[in-house]
């Protein structure tokens, strides 16, 4: 924090490929997408993965529903990948059993990810403990140094970036592809469950026994930290428990989803998502 009431942007990350190498990621990532889009099962596009990736291939989760279907397959089909979580500070007790829960029944070692102890401080000491509340801005920044930030150190070196998004959890994530090349990052990103449906998805964890958050059962769709989510109420979107108390946007985002990436992906089943900053 170089001025008193204030935070530096995040650090840039230098543009290491060249316009001939994001175009060659761009053509990967469109022949991948088509692939993914004509396999069935989980397992087989995430072997697909693994075939059309190399070098380190790896799975953020949140330890919600959607991952958790991703963590069985990825234990079934692809068990070498990387997989890692991010830790905020301000989890439900629940999702940290889930944590537990997963790697005793996989037996899949998730790296935790934590946020820049200077950097929560001083947001802390800025904005106040709950300053989140006040304004979308603080908001926004407190999801960049709690989890964006984390996120990227994370991804450093991937090639390949696995997430749980479905194109039925919001508006915004309508069109997600099932692969895209992400130029910021430098790597393929991976939405293998992106045409499932809820039932499809629900069906699958009943299945196989997939160990999932208990707050699910409890109202919670969609889980985030604690003091930013609540239970949703009967007719309201699945994400309208997520920073209730703002005025919504459409695709209300934190941050880990969206970006030059997300803006400027190309794939051959469709464009991707154009969604607005939240979670």
């Amino acid at each position: 924090m170089s001025v008193p009431g204030t935070f530096d942007a995040a650090p840039a990350r230098p543009v290491k490929s060249s316009p001939a190498q994001n175009a060659a990621g761009a053509d990967a990532a469109r022949a991948l997408d088509e692939r993914l889009a004509n396999l069935v099962s989980l397992e087989d596009r995430l072997r697909a993965v693994a075939e059309a990736i190399p070098g380190r291939v790896t799975f953020s989760t949140s330890l919600g529903i959607e991952d958790q279907a991703v963590l069985h397959g990825i234990a079934k089909a692809a068990p070498e990948f990387d997989v890692f979580t991010l830790d905020t500070g301000r989890h439900f007790p629940e999702t940290l059993q889930t944590l537990e829960d997963s790697e005793n029944v996989y037996g899949i070692k998730i790296r935790v990810m934590f946020p820049d102890a200077k950097e929560v401080e001083d947001l802390v000491a800025r904005d106040g403990i709950f300053g989140f509340r006040n304004s979308v801005d603080n908001r926004k920044a407190c999801c960049d140094i709690r989890k964006v930030r984390p996120l990227n150190r994370a991804l450093a070196g991937a090639k390949g970036w696995i997430t749980g998004l479905r194109r039925e959890q919001s508006v915004g994530r309508a069109e997600v592809p099932f692969a895209s090349w992400d130029a910021e990052h430098e790597l393929i990103k991976v939405n293998p469950i992106a045409d499932w449906t809820l039932a499809q998805l629900e069906a699958f964890v009943a299945d196989n026994a997939v160990p999932i958050n208990e707050l699910h059962a409890k109202g919670f769709p969609s889980i985030g930290c604690q003091p930013c989510t609540r239970a949703i109420r009967p007719g309201e979107d699945v994400r309208a428990g997520r920073w209730w108390w703002e005025a919504k946007e459409n695709g209300q985002e934190c941050g880990l989803h969206v970006g030059p990436a997300a803006a400027g992906s190309q794939t051959a089943s469709s464009a991707a998502a154009t969604v607005a900053p939240r979670q």
